[in-house]
């Protein structure tokens, strides 16, 4: 985010170059060719220095929030209530959010839709990077429970479909981490207390409908749609995954009528030679790069 400039209170000393001021000069250019300069080119000279003078006194009002909802957490121009559940839908799985710091102020954050569709008791949202025992004994707790399961992928993942045909424990909780996905990478390694739960990753063929936002490949999914494929396969209901994906639905369609345009993933427009940006000189984010143009999970 660009740095903005202090405004200047009346205390602070406004500095000049140094040098004659605009009145002089025109007094000085009258000696010089012994003509009279008008009064009112003087004193609109003045005129000038004085209004520059008054700006900086003037004062500084700060730029209030528009009022958002209390539901949706959206401004109540664009709410976006009229796409949620009546009711909290009724589900047996508990859900954590595990939201990095940066997220909680996105205007575009798609959990807030997410909280407004879940129960109270069943949804909760933990914000920071570090967790620990003595930080958060309930996420320990949690953790350590033998029916808690991470939503994270890598080779150490296993199917969640398949998991839950296998597993002598039915999932009762889901960790899911909210983030950029460098942001969940560090969350999930730099954090001791996610190695306790089963390791678990989505294998789908759907592609992400939050067309207002670059995802790195086109098999990557919001936090929203993560939550809303979990959770219909942990509940053995589709209609939850269709009731998610409608309030996120309607917020594209609304910010493309508005002059959002859709964003295509970073694998799609390294393949087809559309990437607007030079290729990284750092081994190994072009590494990362080739890998996407090849396809190739990372």
């Amino acid at each position: 985010m660009e740095s903005q400039k202090e405004a200047r209170t009346p205390q602070e000393p406004v500095e000049r170059p140094p040098g004659p001021s605009r009145s002089h000069t025109a007094k000085d250019k009258e000696r010089q060719e012994g003509g009279a300069v008008p009064a009112a080119a003087s004193l609109g000279a003045e005129g000038d220095d004085t209004s520059a003078d008054g700006l900086w006194e003037l004062p500084v009002e700060p730029a209030e929030r528009r009022p958002e909802c209390s539901r949706c957490s959206r401004p109540q121009k664009v709410c976006l209530c009229p796409f949620l559940p009546a009711h909290p839908l009724p589900i047996s799985t508990h859900l954590y959010i595990i939201q990095h710091p940066a997220e909680e102020n996105k205007v575009l954050r798609t959990v807030p839709l997410l909280a407004a569709c879940l129960p109270q008791d069943k949804c909760k949202v933990k914000i920071g990077r570090r967790f620990s025992e003595e930080r958060d004994p309930e996420l320990s707790t949690v953790c350590r429970k033998s029916g808690t399961l991470i939503l994270y992928p890598g080779a150490e993942a296993a199917n969640l479909e398949e998991f839950i045909l296998d597993s002598p424990v039915y999932p009762s909780t889901i960790i899911i981490i909210d983030g950029t996905w460098s942001q969940a990478k560090d969350i999930f390694y730099k954090n001791s207390l996610f190695r306790h739960p089963k390791q678990v990753q989505l294998e789908t063929s759907i592609s992400s409908q939050y067309v207002i936002r670059m995802q790195p490949t086109n098999r990557c999914l919001s936090t929203l749609e993560c939550a809303a494929v979990a959770l219909s396969i942990l509940e053995k209901n589709n209609y939850i995954q269709e009731t998610l994906l409608r309030p996120l639905q309607a917020l594209c369609s609304f910010q493309l009528q508005h002059g959002a345009q859709i964003r295509l993933s970073k694998e799609h427009l390294l393949k087809n030679g559309l990437y607007p940006k030079p290729m990284p000189k750092n081994k190994r984010k072009l590494r990362k790069m080739e890998l996407l143009m090849n396809s190739v999970k990372i």
